[in-house]
Parts: structure tokens; C-alpha cells; sequence
């Protein structure tokens, strides 16, 4: 029973910090002794701040995280430039209390350990004390994971000191221990402040997606490797509420017989697993390890505000399903990704983000990674808008309603109408087979994301296939079987164009895509305007028939039983009436389709389009 008394205490200490606050044995090094002192702070950039605003002669001290971090404990005082304690805290609206260091209320520390957003305390120097002062803290963010001297900049007290209207001092955010005071050249205050990009590029190697994110720091997955000896701690972070985040070690920019830290939701915590993924030729997947702990430890792991972060030491060497891994020799390509979605014995499908460094290097190398190439998937998309929103919707409507229209044009023996069809047709054909398979020579497997696009872009594709084949050995005019080869032609045709249609929008929601949400607002607009078009010559051809004694069929569909030839071959003397306008139509519908596909092809060579805008509009202020 004693025992079990004794574990269940020793859980509660492992996860709240200090209820009472700091002991007076903490004022010179205000270091905790948690776990008897085997529990060391954080060597990393703390994720709080401290504000500052002097009034009135006082000092008002705002402690908090930009990120929204919350934390449970503090212990914070003021200081010379020598070191030496001074002043007196007033906590009289927060849960605190003071401590007499070197003289009475020289130090502050928390009542409770429930979690704070922040606190702000006044604090009063001496009255006789005219100069520097630094404020000097330790931060508790819960018994285990805490940070000692986070110091503010050096700020100016006495009476002749100015007071500040808004908090104009902001920390330099330090992390050393112990936390005695040594001087460093003030920084310039910063309005956003991530803690994990710090080091990037300098002390640990960075990698994140989407491209170019570690150096705009809004990445929505990124790891840092940090090396120390034969010490490697990968330190991972994703947003956008998720369920995981995960590392792969790999031999190519591939998924597929990678080695994967993974970092997974446990409720309100985080846990730390190996994996393995498997690729080409079988499906994309990720399993765990019948060990998920062989060769790592967690050493920090939290989910707060949406974020998920966690830190993971990993053994320099380890062998995993029979392959050797060597940090310290070899080289590796990164995989970094995050999803939504796990499981208690494995992670979904990384649905936030996905990126691979397009080359191998060395994980004690510090130099920026590039990502590899998404040339590929740039090309199958931009050729399907080509030829889904482009070709295809002018060849269809050629075919529709121009047959009466350049009568007695021809082009190569063929009437002009037909011979545009047929060109706008055939580049439809050349682009989606082309897209076709650079997308398959890109992935090498099917589509493993939970998203309908794969199996209606190869529906679309095989109907594409299929129909010049048919018009190939379609029956000849006034034949008995020509009705059933214009059915079926038009049918396939119409049917095609709405499921690619289709396809492109659920290609908007595509990881791989990475296409902002108002790419659907442009094919919205596509949609709408190809409609009132078709509305708008339908309702011309209408009044084309009522105009003219000769039958002018406004909807090719009533010869479909037929020769299929329109009824208005049988005078191929003029055009019907209004040609001019229903040109004047097909040339705006041209030009704005066109607009229109440059536009969504711009989009897609380019996404993410909001990061190469940014990267654009930086680019061209250094050049001023």
C-alpha cells in the first residue's frame, strides 16, 4: 500500500511543477532540484517574453509566450549589472508571492501550478537606486520542461526615468544557466518570435514544408536536428490542429524503406515512435516497429493551441528491419511530414503537409536543405487545365453551334468548324495523355491520399482515350449505324469534360497541389461563364431558326438520329443568320477561357502561390 501511496504521489510531482513556489535555496542559482536533480533545464530558446513598462518610477513586468504557451510556474527578480538582487515586488492582483533573497521582496515566485497565460506584477526599486536594472526569470512550463534565465533587455530605472505608454522593452529571450548576469549587445525588439526557428542554418539543420517556410518561419511541419558528439535530438513541430508529425531518414526523395520518428497525439500528451514506410511497387504506408521505441527517446512533447511539438533523441546508430543506419557516416534525404489523423498503432495520411529534400546530406551539416523537385506535378497539372478548361471547352462548343457557321471555309477538305474541332480535340488528347503519365512516372503507385481524384482523372482519361478511336472508324453519313456512333460520341464528349471538370476541383484539396482554397472561386467562375455562354448561343440559334426559312438547328442533338450532318448542309450557300454575332461570342469566350487558364497554370507551376508572391515581393525590395 505504502508503495502504491508513494508512486501515485510521485505521478502528481511529475506532473505539475512545485505547487508552493520556488525555496529559498533557489535564490542565487534559481535552478529547480526536480527529480533530486536529474531533471535538467532546457538548453534550447525559451518560448516566453518578458514586457516592460516603466510608471510612475515603477517597473510593471508582463510575463507571457507568444505562442500561447501556457505555464505553471516562475521565479523572477531583478538585477544589477553586477548581479546583485534588488527591489521590491507588489503581487497584489496574482497568485504569487515573494521571497527575501538578499533583502525583503527582492524575489517573486508562483502560489499554484495551474496553468497561466501570463502574468504582470509591479515591482519598485529602491528609492535611493538610479540606474540598469535586468530582470532575471525561471520559467516552469510543468515539472519537467522549464527554462532558467530568461532575461529581458537592460532598462533604465530612477526618478529621472521616462515613462513608457506602451511595453517598448522587449526580452532578448536567454536561456543559460546558471542565469548570473553577463552583458550582450541588446537586439532589436521583435513583434513575431518563434523560439524553434532560432539556430536554423547556424546551429542545427532545419527543414520544412511548405518550400522556402524555415526562412519566413510559418512553416506547417518542420524538423531541426541538433548534434552534439554522438547526440542526435530531432526536435519537430506541425500546425493546423494535428494528429502527428513524423521524420524520415531515406535513401531517395522518395517514400518507401525510410526509416520515421513519428510524434503522435496520446490524449493531451505526445508520444514518440519508429517506423518504417513502405512504397513502390506495394501501397504508400507507414508502420510501426514491433519495438516503436528501438534507438529513441522523448524528451519533450506537447500540443498546445493547435501545435504539435515534440523532442526525440535518437541513437547514432541503429539497425532497422534489417538496415543499418549510420547518422554519423552517412547521408540522408529528409522526409518531414504531418497529418491529422492517427491511430493508437499508426498514423494516417499526411494531409497537412509533405516535403523531401531533394539531395543527401549529412545531419551534423547545418546548411540550408533543398527540397526536391516537384517538376513533374507542376507539368500533369498544368497540361489537365490546358486541356480540361481550355481545349476541350472550345472544341465542344465549336462543335455545337458553329456548324453553320464559314460555310463554304474549308480547311485541308475538311469545313472549318470541323477542322478546329478537331484540332482543339487532339491536343486535349496529346495534353491528358501526356499529364497522364507524368504523374504516374512522378509517383510510381497509385495515389495513396483519401481524396476521389485519382480514380475520376483515370475515367476521364480513358474516355479521352477511347474517343478519337471511335471518330476514327465512325460509320459513314446516312449509314444505319451513324445514329449510334453520334450518340455514343457525344455522350463520351459531354460526359468527359464534366467529370474532368470535376476532378480539377477535388484536385484543389490535393497535399501534393498545394493550391490556395480561392483556386475554387476561379473554376467557380469558369463554370458560371461557360454556362451563360452556352445559354446565350442556344437562345441566338433559337432566334437564328425564326429568322431564316431554311430549319437552322440550334442544338446539334436533333440531327443525332440522322446523318449527322446538320439540317442546314442542305444550303451551303451563306451562313446562317447572325454568324457575326456567334463570331463576336466565340472570340470573347476564347479570350477570357484563355485568361482563365493562364492564370489557374500560373497558380499551379507556381504554388504555393502565396509563399513565391512574398519570395517575389522580397526579391524586388532587395533590388531597390
Amino acid at each position: 500500500v505504502m508503495i502504491a501511496v508513494l508512486l501515485f504521489l510521485l505521478s502528481i510531482v511529475n506532473i505539475n511543477a512545485l505547487p508552493q513556489g520556488a525555496p529559498k535555496t533557489a535564490c542565487e542559482s534559481m535552478t529547480p532540484f526536480h527529480g533530486g536533480g536529474r531533471i535538467t533545464p532546457q538548453n534550447n530558446e525559451a518560448p516566453y517574453l518578458m514586457h516592460l513598462r516603466r510608471l510612475n518610477g515603477a517597473v510593471f513586468v508582463t510575463l507571457k509566450s507568444p505562442l500561447s504557451i501556457p505555464f505553471q510556474g516562475f521565479m523572477l527578480q531583478a538585477r544589477t549589472p553586477n548581479g546583485k538582487p534588488l527591489g521590491v515586488f507588489q503581487p497584489k492582483a496574482i497568485k504569487a508571492h515573494t521571497l527575501d533573497c538578499a533583502q525583503p521582496g527582492d524575489t517573486l515566485t508562483h502560489n499554484g501550478s495551474e496553468d497561466k497565460q501570463s502574468i504582470e506584477v509591479e515591482w519598485n526599486p529602491p528609492p535611493d537606486y538610479e540606474g540598469t536594472v535586468i530582470f532575471n526569470s525561471t520559467i516552469l512550463q510543468n515539472y519537467q520542461t522549464f527554462w532558467v534565465g530568461v532575461e529581458s533587455q537592460p532598462v533604465q530605472v530612477g526618478k529621472r526615468s521616462a515613462n513608457d505608454p506602451i511595453p517598448n522593452v522587449v526580452s532578448t529571450r536567454r536561456s543559460t544557466t546558471p542565469p548570473n548576469f553577463s552583458p550582450e549587445i541588446a537586439r532589436e525588439a521583435e513583434t513575431v518570435f518563434d523560439p524553434f526557428y532560432e539556430g536554423c542554418a547556424v546551429t542545427k539543420l532545419c527543414f520544412g514544408s511548405p518550400v522556402n517556410c524555415v526562412n519566413s518561419k510559418n512553416c506547417k511541419a518542420v524538423v531541426a536536428v541538433t548534434v552534439s558528439g554522438d547526440r542526435y535530438e530531432f526536435e519537430m513541430k506541425a500546425t493546423g490542429n494535428p494528429g502527428w508529425v513524423g521524420v524520415g531518414l531515406s535513401e531517395d526523395e522518395k517514400m518507401g524503406d525510410d526509416s520515421v520518428i513519428e510524434c503522435a497525439r496520446r490524449g493531451h500528451s505526445v508520444g514518440a515512435y519508429m517506423s518504417w514506410t513502405s512504397g513502390p511497387p506495394n501501397s504508400y504506408g507507414a508502420a510501426r516497429l514491433s519495438n516503436p521505441q528501438l534507438g529513441i527517446q522523448l524528451l519533450n512533447g506537447s500540443v498546445i493551441n493547435d501545435v504539435l511539438y515534440c523532442r526525440v533523441r535518437r541513437d547514432a546508430r541503429t539497425k532497422v528491419n534489417g538496415k543499418f543506419f549510420d547518422l554519423v557516416n552517412d547521408k540522408y534525404n529528409i522526409l518531414i511530414a504531418a497529418g491529422t489523423d492517427a491511430t493508437p498503432s499508426s498514423v494516417e495520411f499526411h494531409n497537412i503537409a509533405f516535403l523531401a529534400s531533394g539531395n543527401k546530406q549529412s545531419l551534423s551539416d547545418v546548411s540550408a536543405l533543398a527540397a526536391a523537385s516537384k517538376l513533374l506535378i507542376r507539368l500533369h497539372g498544368s497540361f489537365m487545365l490546358a486541356a480540361w478548361i481550355g481545349t476541350v471547352s472550345v472544341g465542344i462548343l465549336l462543335a455545337r453551334y458553329y456548324r453553320t457557321t464559314w460555310v463554304g471555309s474549308s480547311l485541308c477538305g475538311k469545313d472549318l468548324w470541323f477542322a478546329w474541332h478537331r484540332m482543339f480535340m487532339v491536343l486535349t488528347w496529346a495534353l491528358t495523355m501526356t499529364g497522364f503519365i507524368l504523374i504516374f512516372v512522378e509517383l510510381k503507385a497509385w495515389s495513396a491520399e483519401r481524396n476521389p481524384h485519382a480514380i475520376l482523372g483515370t475515367i476521364t482519361t480513358v474516355i479521352c482515350f477511347l474517343q478519337p478511336i471511335g471518330a476514327y472508324f465512325r460509320p459513314h453519313p446516312g449509314t444505319p449505324r451513324r445514329p449510334i456512333f453520334n450518340w455514343i460520341h457525344w455522350l463520351g464528349g459531354n460526359v468527359a469534360h464534366i467529370i474532368g471538370i470535376v476532378t480539377i476541383f477535388f484536385a484543389v484539396k490535393l497535399t501534393k497541389a498545394e493550391l490556395p482554397d480561392f483556386m475554387d472561386w476561379i473554376l467557380v467562375a469558369y463554370v458560371a461563364f461557360h454556362v451563360i455562354i452556352h445559354l446565350i448561343l442556344s437562345v441566338m440559334g433559337c432566334v437564328s431558326e425564326k429568322s431564316s426559312e431554311r430549319k437552322v438547328t440550334s442544338f446539334p442533338m436533333k440531327d443525332l438520329g440522322g446523318s449527322g450532318r446538320s439540317s442546314a448542309y442542305a444550303d451551303r450557300s451563306s451562313d446562317a443568320p447572325y454568324s457575326g454575332f456567334r463570331k463576336f461570342i466565340l472570340a470573347i469566350y476564347i479570350l477570357i477561357v484563355l485568361a482563365l487558364v493562364v492564370a489557374m497554370i500560373v497558380i499551379t507551376a507556381l504554388a504555393p502561390i502565396e509563399e513565391s508572391w512574398n519570395n517575389l515581393r522580397n526579391t524586388m525590395k532587395n533590388a531597390k
